[in-house]
């Protein structure tokens, strides 16, 4: 289980987040609304170990993992812009985060190659990713985030770039995906219709701390 205790975070000297508290359970997918500027990406990448926290806790199954390196706490953090690697393969995309943990080449060449059967997308094993559509460059970002078997997933404005037909789509395939893996996941959105869609609870950062939105 993901926990955040009194999370808080000053920004240009004024309170951007202020006492944080939250739990996130296996298979639990929690929601944070909020519009730009209000904080919900910047806690994200304070769970992530991205950004430092000015007080507070992050702990994961009961263990302070605060001040734990971002690679060492095996969580994944999805950005709206996809963030794969134009100069790689589809296959070496989804292989990358086996590759930087050590495994060899071969072997997690051939783990993203099945991973990939699974999201249907074998095909574009040998495709670069600037051949892709929007969709299925974000299948081939969930592949490369849910292949080192990530504790968490964090999501930030997964589908904000993709357009409305798409985005009803990958959110269906995105919540089955992450109860498949069995996950604890932090959306962070603007989109309330999103939010409610994939957040078994949701919340609202209003003024730096968070109010339940339902």
């Amino acid at each position: 289980m993901l926990e955040l205790q009194q999370i808080s975070k000053n920004w240009q000297a004024r309170v951007l987040l202020r006492d944080i508290n939250l739990t996130v359970a296996p298979g639990e997918t929690v929601a944070i609304l909020g519009p730009s500027g209000s904080g919900k990406s910047t806690l994200l990448k304070m769970v992530a170990g991205l950004e430092p926290l000015d007080g507070g806790r992050v702990l994961f199954d009961g263990q302070d993992i605060t001040t734990l390196a971002p690679e060492r706490r095996r969580f994944a953090l999805m950005f709206q812009d996809f963030a794969l690697f134009p100069h790689l393969d589809v296959q070496d995309n989804v292989a990358f985060g086996l590759v930087e943990q050590g495994m060899r080449k071969a072997d997690a060449r051939a783990q993203a190659c099945a991973m990939l059967e699974r999201f249907g997308m074998p095909a574009f094993a040998r495709s670069r990713v600037t051949q892709l559509s929007g969709g299925e460059q974000q299948r081939v970002a969930l592949a490369r985030a849910l292949i080192t078997q990530p504790r968490v997933l964090l999501l930030d404005e997964p589908f904000s770039a993709l357009d409305a037909e798409l985005r009803l789509q990958l959110r269906d395939e995105f919540r089955q995906r992450i109860a498949e893996f069995s996950m604890a996941t932090l959306l962070v959105t603007h989109d309330e219709a999103e939010a409610r869609a994939m957040g078994v609870r949701g919340y609202r950062v209003v003024r730096g701390s968070l109010q339940s939105a339902w």
